[in-house]
């Protein structure tokens, strides 16, 4: 028996963090959406055991890929004695702020769900998800959502209008425990304003969606890695319409509506930058032709 899922790569419009919490994690605010950029996740059973490949290099094979964590909560928490082998094709970048990983892990957890038939609802996978990482949660859920605390409150907010979304990763990771390690909030210039960003979520307005992109974890990456800075500096001067570092980075995205202004950013950047992509929104929107079309 096997079972193939999508796991689709994310963006932060808005990443907000409010303080850090008794228990050692920081208390965020994020609204992230899903764009059309997937792995795939083939899972199929065996007689016992855990294995994995991938087709990218750059991917753990054991216990540090979560993935494969995921597959050993759920055989522990449901006792299950079969195996799997879990094939990641991976078109995500490693390490990029796009999570990548937490998006494989919540494609497991569902394609686990349908292979041993466990009935988890939505909620109950995200809870589970939640113990692998805090992006897993909104991965489960997917669409376009506000995640606060760890990430396990998920609040869905209305998607973006439809564009284009530019992606481009500088060849190095960035440690997002090291980001979190040297954020200080003190440090921060301008917060996100997330209610003015649902706001312009809900009225579809592009413009103002642009305007609102923020994301507080800037203030360490960008001075740490100084490539970063650039790429988005570039970005800009191509004139990509709304620019903004993803996660704690180092992928940087722009919003853009027309195709043949996509095609002159892209084209511009790949003098700067060896992967450079552009995708559509998905946003809770999976089933949308619009989102079947990418740009080469």
């Amino acid at each position: 028996m096997d079972v193939s899922v999508k796991a689709p790569a994310k963006i932060n419009l808005t990443l907000d963090v409010l303080h850090k919490r008794a228990d050692g994690y920081h208390e965020l605010e994020m609204l992230m959406t899903t764009i059309d950029l997937f792995d795939r996740i083939d899972l199929t059973e065996t007689r016992g055991g855990i294995t994995l490949d991938s087709t990218s290099g750059f991917v753990p094979f054991d216990d540090r890929n979560l993935a494969y964590r995921a597959v050993a909560l759920v055989k522990e928490r449901f006792g299950i004695q079969k195996g799997i082998h879990i094939r990641i094709g991976k078109n995500i970048p490693v390490a990029a702020g796009l999570a990548g990983g937490s998006s494989d892990a919540a494609a497991t957890l569902k394609g686990l769900n349908r292979l041993w038939d466990l009935g988890l609802t939505v909620e109950e996978m995200a809870e589970l998800g939640l113990e692998l990482g805090s992006d897993v949660p909104f991965c489960v859920h997917g669409g376009t959502a506000v995640a606060r605390g760890r990430g396990e409150e998920i609040t869905p907010v209305t998607p973006p209008p439809p564009c284009w979304v530019i992606l481009a990763k500088p060849p190095h990771g960035v440690s997002t425990a090291e980001v979190f390690a040297a954020f200080q909030l003190d440090r921060v210039e301008e917060r996100p304003r997330l209610d003015r960003m649902v706001e312009s979520l809900e009225k579809r307005d592009f413009n103002g969606v642009c305007h609102e992109l923020s994301n507080v974890l800037e203030s360490v990456t960008l001075v740490q890695y100084p490539k970063v800075r650039r790429l988005k500096e570039k970005m800009i001067a191509f004139g990509a319409q709304g620019v903004l570092m993803s996660g704690s980075g180092p992928t940087v995205f722009g919003l853009v509506q027309k195709e043949n202004l996509a095609r002159r950013v892209v084209n511009g950047l790949r003098g700067f930058c060896r992967q450079v992509v552009a995708v559509r929104l998905l946003g809770g929107l999976e089933r949308s032709p619009l989102d079947k079309k990418r740009l080469k």
